[in-house]
Order: C-alpha cells, then structure tokens, then sequence
C-alpha cells in the first residue's frame, strides 16, 4: 500500500513572525550602523559585511533543505524499490 506524502505547512503565524524578525533584525543593525561616528568607508565595509553575511544564510538554509529533501527523496525511492522486490519475492513459489 503506498504511503501518502505528508507536507508541512507552516502557520501564518509562524510565517509572520519570522518575516517580522527578519524586517526588525536587519532594520535596526542597519540603522545602528549608518548612525555608528565612523568613516564612511568603514559603515560601507561594515554594511557590505551584513549583506554578504544574510545573503549567506540564505544560501546555506537552502543547501541544507535541498539535501535534506533529495535525502528524502531518494530514502523514499529506496524503499519503494524494497517493497517492490520483496512483494515480487514469493517464498512458497
């Protein structure tokens, strides 16, 4: 009997909340660093580092849900793959 795909779905809450953090936590450390009394050039490395530091979050949030999800993926086929050979398989035949 084939197992049926159980998907997680995220509350509107959650998603909220999790945009309204990310809003909030980039919002004020980037107001914190244009108010900083330094260079100008020294809040442009220090803002090109935040940038380059969220960008790089995402990117490795992704990476880990796409391995994770191909892991699945092929633990899934791997296992269909068993059912198969095993319901093929008739000892008595």
């Amino acid at each position: 009997m084939p197992q049926q795909i159980v998907r997680q779905k995220d509350t509107n809450a959650w998603i909220f909340q999790c945009w309204a953090s990310f809003i909030i936590a980039i919002s004020t450390t980037s107001i914190g660093i244009i108010y900083l009394p330094i260079d100008f050039w020294v809040k442009g490395f220090i803002g090109m580092g935040l940038t380059f530091s969220v960008s790089s979050s995402f990117t490795l949030a992704k990476t880990i849900r796409d391995n994770h999800e191909a892991t699945t993926l092929t633990a899934r086929i791997d296992e269909a793959r068993v059912e198969k050979i095993l319901a093929e398989h008739h000892p008595l035949k």
